[in-house]
């Protein structure tokens, strides 16, 4: 199966820094993309259709994709590992904080059918909008990632994720300390394949999508952008 997931701040002619707690980033920072751009590259460069549209949600936070994606595999609406292709101007893997430390050494410590509290991580203050996508990973969600990128974002790839030395990597494998050093902590984890995009133009989706989201992201997106959730929910079923 295969899941759309956007992020509002891909649709910017910049990249904003984080603004603070209840304020939103000005036009100074960057601008939105005209309407007709948006719907370009959604209909030539994603496939989605206004006549077809496919099931799909909004939220304000990126981390929400990961509780649909939840969500769906409980109601047995979603099959993993599925294919994401992760539309948006940061690779949400876990640069800066919290980072990455918390899922490589403590939640690959956890046997995989043990990882799934998510309420726990949120709890904990471990799980957010800047590192959900590495948590999906954690969880065996994902079978094979693509980045999607706003062509001024910056690098934020965690060097520790990468199965091989390219760059960008072609592909990710999660590892953990303990795992190195006791086998009964190995579990085994997955090689996902990845791909990175710097110039949107040359992404093309390789088949229709089962499930799309889109994030609005409000400290990385000036509120002159919040048209984008509308011209996107022209393309969805809400779920």
């Amino acid at each position: 199966m295969r899941v759309l997931d956007l992020d509002m701040d891909f649709f910017l002619t910049g990249v904003c820094e984080l603004a603070p707690r209840g304020a939103r980033p000005s036009l100074r920072e960057a601008r939105p993309w005209a309407e007709a751009d948006v719907r370009a590259f959604l209909e030539e460069n994603c496939g989605l259709s206004r006549q077809n549209p496919i099931p799909g949600r909004v939220f304000e936070t990126h981390d929400g994709a990961l509780f649909l994606w939840k969500e769906w595999l409980e109601a047995g609406k979603l099959l993993s590992p599925f294919h994401v292709t992760h539309v948006d101007a940061h690779s949400d893997l876990g640069i800066g904080r919290p980072g990455p430390a918390y899922v490589l050494e403590t939640v690959l410590a956890l046997p995989p059918q043990k990882r799934g509290d998510l309420s726990r991580y949120v709890r904990e203050e471990k799980l957010d909008e800047a590192n959900y996508l590495l948590f999906a990973l954690a969880l065996r969600y994902i079978s094979s990632l693509e980045n999607v990128r706003n062509p001024h974002s910056r690098a934020d790839f965690p060097v520790r994720l990468a199965q091989d030395a390219q760059q960008p990597p072609t592909a990710i494998r999660l590892s953990s300390t303990l795992a190195r050093l006791l086998p009964q902590y190995d579990f085994l984890e997955p090689t996902i394949p990845y791909a990175a995009y710097d110039d949107f133009r040359a992404f093309r989706a390789a088949a229709p999508y089962d499930l799309a989201s889109l994030a609005i992201s409000p400290r990385y997106a000036p509120k002159e952008a919040d048209f984008i959730a509308d011209v996107f929910r022209e393309y969805i079923t809400e779920v």
